[in-house]
């Protein structure tokens, strides 16, 4: 009777597999193309944005430590899991989690809604960084001075803030005093939106044969942008002032939870951990490639880019800071001169006058020996002051770092090549993104990937016809509450799931099995421990962290108020911290569905012998790319094979 129910539920696997997933999968030309889409994901924006601000605010060199330490502990062994997993089941997250755990088939879902989530707000930030760079070509820039009204009239807001604030605000976004206030369509947001789900929806038209094309330039020109302004940056006035307090050590760090958080939340993101396209893309690999080396070389490039577009951003910064600091003395120096209060014999010998050509050391020389003896609160142009002020996300890429390439010479030609890095780094993000959405349910639903092409368009149509909604005067604010909650917390949730199954149910041991099958030799045995213990505590200590930190503090966000041209933090309305739960909710109702509906299915089957794990088996090195993973069940009935590792 054993024997007949084992073979009945063989059976029925084999035929839902036949039915639901397509029995052929395409793969990667070269091992290059696999590295460009890779590495493409998992450095994005936020390697640019975000760890620069992270690694100033907390402790220079010390957070650098701390990073790398969390990047080796956690971040590259859940990388690893996940390379592993993909590799081995040649399916997309959905199929992956189904087949090791069939109850927790809701994770894939749940990460193909995050993905949807972030592909949503993403592509936004392309759509400004295509409306930057189509005014790039354009000199001066039209964000170097104020515009005017009236007969020699500067526009007010403009005059109390900066001209780039006013251009961002003002010119892009047009946007409102807060969330509550939506305004009109912002029609030139809108057709930038479009140019950029028009480039996402032709770079993934054929899968990953027509999105690897994209990336050999998506990919590797950011590194060139970053290495021409790094090597322009060093040779700018402050830059050097400002890398050294960049990375200026400051060990008490360690002591705040807070710093551990953001961190382990960097690290988290920067590998692009729970979104399901690591998965989707290492799916696409021969069972023999060594996906623990690839762990690691990936996680290295991350970590690597991060450190270099730090120094650039600092150093492009310093030179901002130094070039205020300079321009402020320059003008109140002026002032005493006319006035005829500046001694004859303290006169400087640099052309006041000009303040782009007075050098930081020949000013700090100058005001050495005379800057105390004149009125006016001349400064010394200490940069410190001017650099702790942390910028991030929107406020560095689109305010502070496009304040800094205006007053570079040739100003247009750094523009347009900084806002063209931004839109490539984006797009390899967004090609992971949306292959973490389609190969899942290519792969899950048959008709979809008989369709897939089609499938490819009509995702694109509503991401764009959803999208709307961040182009109102009031979108800036909804991709804010986007990109700070509705993926955070659902994708640790997720990863927290993929980790207890796969170390826990499935079984850590079994697990570094099948990976010796895989590669010929066995990963070390710290993996298992990493896996079942450390990597599981600490992203339940992420996951608890942010939710306490989510309840006690009151989320807030960053608004423009006109009238007084400035940023203020103000807390969400009611009606958006439910928006806000409503997201949370939808991202991860998939795994209690997902859980709910098995165990319906195994009830109304009758089948009460379901609690182990989903077992499958790796292919056979003659399969290749011709045939997805299937049971140990179904394998042992068609070649008599069931202990073939």
């Amino acid at each position: 009777m054993e024997k007949q129910l084992a073979e009945a539920e063989a059976n029925h696997r084999e035929n839902h597999q036949s039915a639901s997933e397509p029995t052929a999968r395409a793969g990667w030309n070269s091992k290059i193309e696999y590295f460009l889409a890779q590495v493409g994901f998992s450095v994005g924006l936020g390697n640019v944005w975000r760890f620069p601000y992270y690694c100033h605010q907390n402790g220079g060199g010390s957070f650098l430590l701390l990073y790398v330490v969390m990047m080796l502990v956690v971040g590259t062994p859940l990388f690893f899991l996940e390379l592993a997993a993909g590799q081995a089941i040649r399916q997309g997250s959905i199929g992956v989690w189904k087949y090791i755990s069939p109850r927790l088939v809701g994770i894939g879902y749940s990460s193909c809604v995050v993905c949807f989530f972030v592909a949503l707000y993403y592509n936004v930030i392309l759509a400004w960084s295509l409306f930057y760079l189509g005014n790039s070509f354009q000199s001066p820039l039209p964000w170097t001075k104020c515009p005017e009204q009236g007969h020699n009239l500067t526009v007010t807001e403009c005059e109390a803030s900066s001209p780039t604030s006013y251009f961002w605000y003002r010119k892009a976004l047009d946007i409102t005093d807060s969330i509550s206030e939506t305004g009109t369509f912002n029609p030139y947001i809108i057709g930038c939106l479009l140019a950029a789900w028009t480039l996402v929806c032709l770079g993934m038209i054929k899968g990953i044969k027509s999105s690897v094309k994209v990336m050999y330039f998506s990919s590797i020109f950011p590194y060139v942008v970053l290495f021409c302004f790094l090597v322009r940056g060093f040779l700018l006035d402050g830059a050097l002032e400002g890398i050294t307090h960049m990375f200026y050590p400051k060990l008490e760090i360690w002591a705040d939870i807070q710093v551990w958080r953001q961190a382990a939340t960097q690290v988290f993101f920067a590998l692009g951990l729970g979104f399901g396209s690591i998965i989707a893309y290492s799916s696409y690999n021969p069972k023999n490639n060594n996906c623990h080396r690839d762990a690691f070389t990936v996680s290295l490039i991350n970590f690597l880019t991060s450190v270099l577009a730090t120094l650039v951003v600092f150093a492009v910064l310093g030179f901002r800071a130094a070039s205020e600091c300079i321009e402020s003395n320059m003008k109140l120096l002026s002032e005493q001169i006319r006035s005829g209060s500046v001694d004859p014999n303290m006169m400087p010998s640099f052309d006041y006058s000009e303040p782009r050509s007075v050098t930081l050391e020949s000013y700090r020389s100058w005001f050495k020996q005379h800057g105390e003896h004149i009125a006016g609160n001349l400064t010394g142009c200490s940069l410190e002051k001017e650099m702790q002020k942390g910028v991030e996300g929107t406020g560095l890429a689109f305010i502070a770092f496009t304040e800094a390439i205006s007053l570079l010479p040739g100003s247009p030609f750094w523009s347009a090549l900084f806002f063209l890095m931004l839109l490539n780094l984006g797009l390899s993000t967004m090609f992971g993104t949306m292959e973490g959405i389609l190969a899942p349910l290519t792969d899950r639903f048959k008709t979809l990937a008989n369709n897939k092409t089609k499938f490819t368009i009509f995702s694109c149509v509503i991401g764009f016809l959803i999208g709307l909604l961040f182009t109102q005067r009031c979108g800036n604010y909804f991709v804010m509450m986007f990109d700070d909650y509705s993926a955070t917390l659902p994708l640790i949730i997720v990863v927290v799931f993929e980790t207890f199954s796969v170390s826990w149910l499935y079984g850590a041991d079994r697990f570094l099995d099948d990976i010796e099958g895989m590669l010929g030799w066995r990963p070390n045995v710290i993996y298992k421990y990493l896996w079942k213990y450390i990597c599981l505590l600490a992203m339940l200590a992420l996951l608890v962290a942010t939710s306490v930190r989510m309840c006690i503090e009151r989320p807030t966000y960053l608004a423009w108020t006109q009238e007084t041209a400035s940023e203020m933090k103000v807390p969400y309305p009611d009606w958006a911290l439910a928006v806000l739960a409503l997201l949370i909710i939808f991202a991860m109702l998939p795994v209690p569905v997902g859980l709910i509906y098995t165990l319906l299915q195994d009830r109304m089957r009758g089948h009460l012998d379901d609690t182990k794990p989903g077992q499958y088996s790796i292919v056979n090195t003659e399969d290749r790319f011709e045939t997805p993973m299937t049971e140990l069940s179904g394998v042992s009935q068609r070649n008599g094979d069931a202990s073939s590792y």
